[in-house]
């Protein structure tokens, strides 16, 4: 077997993690932030029940509403952040639909409406999803029944507990950034010496 085929043959099977950077967790950092000052709203008795029906999923076989997968969480439909603050939207039934991990993570912050029939990785449309017309249609009319809008947060925490609270995440942001600028040159200093 030629060096060729086996370097191809190994890419098959091996693939060398990604390497993590301190800065690789800004996201989760930011929607926690914004997490932590939004209330989870529970269902009540018949919700949860409800959502199921309009979206066509069986109660005992919980099934992705954007690609039919097996769900393994409850995914934000409307994201509680977009570009570094919160949308408002809140964690509720009304803006969770079961998700599996594939649309959760493909999805991230985006609109479902462009995210779910756009070309992103393992979104739904690149996957090949056969019933994505249909999918839309119950995501749409989960949508309607829900009626979700976004929480006033500004307004009722204050303009200035607002800043207050968000200049934190700045600081912490750029520590972060700072770290990792440190991190490189160590990163550099101990490759250099195991090649030598």
């Amino acid at each position: 077997m030629s060096r060729v085929q086996v370097k191809k043959d190994m890419g098959r099977a091996f693939t060398m993690p990604r390497g993590v950077t301190i800065t690789f967790r800004t996201s989760s950092l930011t929607n926690a932030f914004a997490a932590a000052i939004l209330p989870n709203i529970e269902p009540k008795t018949n919700e949860v029940a409800e959502v199921l029906d309009i979206l066509e999923i069986d109660y005992d076989n919980l099934t992705c509403a954007y690609c039919g997968d097996k769900a393994t969480e409850w995914e934000h439909l409307h994201p509680i952040v977009k570009g570094r603050f919160p949308t408002g939207y809140p964690s509720s039934i009304r803006n969770l639909v079961p998700s599996c991990g594939k649309c959760n993570q493909s999805k991230g912050g985006k609109e479902w409406r462009h995210w779910i029939v756009s070309t992103a990785p393992l979104s739904p449309r690149s996957r090949g999803v056969r019933d994505l017309d249909k999918r839309i249609a119950r995501i749409e009319a989960y949508e309607k029944w829900a009626n979700c809008h976004p929480i006033p947060i500004r307004e009722i925490i204050g303009e200035s507990a607002y800043s207050e609270y968000f200049g934190k995440l700045d600081h912490i942001v750029n520590e972060m950034q700072q770290a990792q600028r440190i991190a490189n040159v160590l990163k550099t200093r101990i490759s250099e010496a195991l090649s030598q």
